[in-house]
């Protein structure tokens, strides 16, 4: 007897899946607005910086795309595709591949401008510099006596 993983939600996911993707290919989309994959991603605030952790194994550094438009940052890429067939005896596949899109809408205080990335061991790093924050000026009033 052969022991089967049981996932409630794996079929929902999967229909899920199909539908998105075929309501995209009837539109004609091919784009960036939709992706076969979401990576997990850890977001951290520190007093001078916002940092951004996204798990992408597998994913080669020149395959992803980070940008920054109108306060938003855009995270996309591609894990590229093994092929296998059911003749190499694969039973099941869950490691994901193709493409992936997050987008975050960042504070003001975010500075667009210096924003740097790396990734190192799969995990891609983000790392938002805050802005100076400016501080009031003081203005003296004067007695007219």
């Amino acid at each position: 007897m052969a022991i089967v993983r049981y996932e409630p939600w794996g079929l929902l996911n999967q229909l899920q899946r199909e539908l998105t993707l075929s309501r995209d290919e009837k539109a004609g989309e091919g784009s960036i607005a939709t992706a076969e994959w979401a990576p997990a991603v850890d977001i951290k605030e520190e007093v001078d910086k916002f940092v951004i952790l996204a798990d992408i194994p597998g994913v080669k550094p020149e395959n992803i795309e980070v940008s920054m438009e109108a306060g938003v940052l855009t995270v996309k890429g591609e894990k590229e595709t093994e092929s296998k067939t059911e003749k190499e005896g694969y039973k099941r596949v869950e490691r994901t591949s193709g493409s992936f899109y997050r987008r975050f809408s960042l504070p003001d205080s975010a500075d667009g401008d210096a924003i740097n990335a790396k990734c190192k061991l799969g995990v891609l790093e983000i790392i938002i510099p805050k802005r100076e924050a400016i501080k009031p000026k003081r203005i003296n009033v004067m007695s007219e006596e």
